[in-house]
C-alpha cells in the first residue's frame, strides 16, 4: 500500500510540475502594422512624425535593417507569417479584394496549419485582434484556425470609424480624406472634415461592405475609432491571460487606406503642411500610442522579461495612396524591388535578445512561425522555411538567411541570396541585378556586367520555383 501511495505522490508531483513549467513558458506577442513604408518610424531615421513607443521597442531589442516579407500585398504576406512557410508553396499568391473575399476556399488553405494552432493544442492561449484577411467564409475564420478569439474584420480593410461616409458626411471626430477619381487629376475637394481627392489609381473602395466587425462570430456596433479599440482589445487580452502563456496576434489596420486620423491628433500635427500627410501621421501616432499601451500592458502584469514582442509591417506602403516614404529603398507596396518586401521590423525580448542593436543579417517574417515554436518548447516544423532566432542570433558570425524568394502575380519575381538580388519588375522583361550591400535603393542595374552571376541567381530562383505549387486563380 505504502508503494502504492508513493507511486502515486510521484505521478502527482510529475503533473503539477509540469503544468509549472507550461505556466512559465514564454508569451508571444506579435503586432502587425498595415501598410507602413520602411522609411516612417523614428528607429528608421524619420524626424517627422513622432513614433516614441516603436523606437523604444526597438531602444530594448533588435531592429533589423534587413526585415523582409514574403509578399508585397497583405494576404499573401499574412499567409506566409501565420504559417511559416513561403506562400508559395500552397500556390496562394494572390491578394483578394472586396467581394473576392466571399468566394468559397479563398483564403489560407485548410490544408496548411497555423503555427497559433500549435501553440493552442499545447496549453497556450491564443487570440487575434483587429484584421484577419485569410479568409471570410466559415471554414477559414480565425476561430477555425487556432484562436480561441477574436475581434476585429475579415477582408483588407475598414473604415476606422462607423458611419463615415453614410449620405456623403463624414463622421464628426475624424478628418477623412478619400480618393475620388471623377475628379481632375491632383484636384481636392473639402466639405467640412471630408476631403475627396483624385491622388491614386482609383476610388477609394466600399470596405466595410459584407465587412461587419465580429467578436468572434458575433457582428457588433463599434463606436470607437478602429485603432484605439484594436488597442483596448489587445490590453484586455493580456489582462484575461496574464496568468497563463499566451500567443497574442495583433493586427492593426492603420495606416492602410481610407485615410482617417482623429481630429485631435491630425490637429497636434498642424506644423504639417499637406493635409494628405497630416492625415497620415495622425493615423502612425495613433499605431504607435497603440504599441506603447500594449507593452505597457505586459509590464502591469511583470511579464516583460517573459514575452517576445515582435513588430513588423505586412509589407511597404504605397506613397502615392498614403504619402508613404520607403525611403532609401526604391519603390513601395505591390512592387518586389526593396521598398515593397524589406519593412520595419523590431524583436524584443528583454534578457533573452541583445537590446540596442542593428541587425544587418536577412530576417524575413517566416521566421516568427519558427521562432514561436522554439520558444514554446515544440518540435520545428520540418516543412517550414523560417528558422528560430534562437538558432542564430547570439552568434556574429552565423548566417541567417543565405536565398530569399518572391514571386507575385503577374510575373513579378526575386530572389536574394547574399547581397546579391534578382528582380523581375513584371512578365516580359527581363531580370535585373543589384548588389544590396553598396546599392540597397537598386538604382545600379548590374545585369550586363554580371552575366554570370545573374545567370546563377536566375537558375537558383527557378529551383526554388519548382518546389512551388501553381498559382491560385
Amino acid at each position: 500500500m505504502r508503494v502504492v501511495l508513493l507511486a502515486l505522490y510521484c505521478v502527482t508531483a510529475l503533473c503539477w510540475s509540469s503544468l509549472s513549467l507550461a505556466d512559465d513558458r514564454p508569451n508571444l506577442v506579435v503586432i502587425v502594422a498595415d501598410d507602413l513604408g520602411y522609411g516612417e518610424t523614428g528607429m528608421m531615421g524619420n524626424r517627422e512624425i513622432p513614433t516614441p513607443h516603436i523606437d523604444a521597442l526597438a531602444d530594448e531589442g533588435i531592429r533589423c535593417t534587413n526585415g523582409y516579407v514574403t509578399s508585397s500585398y497583405c494576404s499573401p504576406s499574412r499567409a506566409g507569417i501565420m504559417t511559416g512557410r513561403y506562400q508559395s508553396r500552397f500556390g496562394y499568391d494572390i491578394n483578394p479584394t472586396g467581394k473576392r473575399n466571399l468566394i468559397p476556399g479563398m483564403g489560407l488553405p485548410e490544408t496548411e496549419t497555423t503555427f497559433v494552432k500549435k501553440l493552442g493544442a499545447a496549453g497556450y492561449r491564443t487570440g487575434l485582434v483587429g484584421k484577419w484577411h485569410l479568409g471570410a467564409t466559415e471554414p477559414l475564420h480565425p476561430l477555425r484556425r487556432g484562436f480561441d478569439s477574436f475581434y476585429g474584420f475579415l477582408h483588407e480593410g475598414h473604415f476606422y470609424v462607423p458611419g463615415s461616409l453614410a449620405g456623403g458626411v463624414p463622421h464628426e471626430n475624424v478628418l477623412t480624406m478619400v480618393r475620388d477619381t471623377t475628379l481632375e487629376s491632383g484636384e481636392r475637394v473639402r466639405s467640412g472634415n471630408l476631403i475627396r481627392g483624385n491622388y491614386a489609381r482609383m476610388s477609394e473602395p466600399l470596405y466595410d461592405q459584407d465587412n461587419p466587425i465580429l467578436r468572434g462570430t458575433e457582428v457588433i456596433e463599434e463606436t470607437r475609432y478602429l485603432t484605439d479599440a484594436i488597442t483596448d482589445e489587445a490590453v484586455a487580452f493580456i489582462g484575461q491571460h496574464h496568468a497563463d502563456p499566451f500567443c497574442l496576434m495583433v493586427c492593426y489596420n492603420a495606416v492602410h487606406s481610407p485615410m482617417q486620423a482623429t481630429l485631435e491628433d491630425s490637429r497636434a500635427l498642424r506644423r504639417i503642411a499637406d493635409v494628405q500627410r497630416r492625415i497620415f501621421a495622425g493615423m502612425l501616432v495613433a499605431l504607435d500610442r497603440g504599441v506603447g499601451a500594449i507593452t505597457e500592458a505586459i509590464d502591469e502584469h511583470r511579464l516583460r522579461r517573459n514575452t517576445l514582442v515582435v513588430f513588423l509591417s505586412d509589407n511597404g506602403g504605397p506613397t502615392a495612396e498614403l504619402t508613404s516614404s520607403n525611403a532609401p529603398l526604391r519603390d513601395g507596396k505591390g512592387s518586389l524591388y526593396e521598398g515593397g518586401i524589406r519593412v520595419p521590423m523590431v524583436w524584443s525580448f528583454p534578457g533573452r535578445l541583445p537590446a540596442g542593436v542593428s541587425e544587418p543579417r536577412p530576417v524575413v517574417s517566416l521566421d516568427i512561425a519558427a521562432t514561436a515554436l522554439d520558444l514554446a518548447g515544440l518540435p520545428a516544423d520540418d516543412q517550414a522555411d523560417g528558422i528560430s532566432l534562437f538558432r542564430w542570433i547570439d552568434n556574429p558570425i552565423a548566417t541567417s538567411h543565405q536565398h530569399l524568394f518572391w514571386r507575385m502575380p503577374g510575373g513579378k519575381q526575386a530572389l536574394r541570396s547574399g547581397d546579391w538580388k534578382i528582380v523581375r519588375p513584371k512578365k516580359g522583361q527581363p531580370f535585373e541585378l543589384y548588389h544590396l550591400k553598396i546599392d540597397p535603393s537598386e538604382e545600379r542595374d548590374l545585369a550586363s556586367s554580371q552575366t554570370e552571376k545573374l545567370r546563377e541567381l536566375i537558375n537558383r530562383w527557378q529551383a526554388f520555383d519548382s518546389q512551388m505549387a501553381p498559382m491560385s486563380p
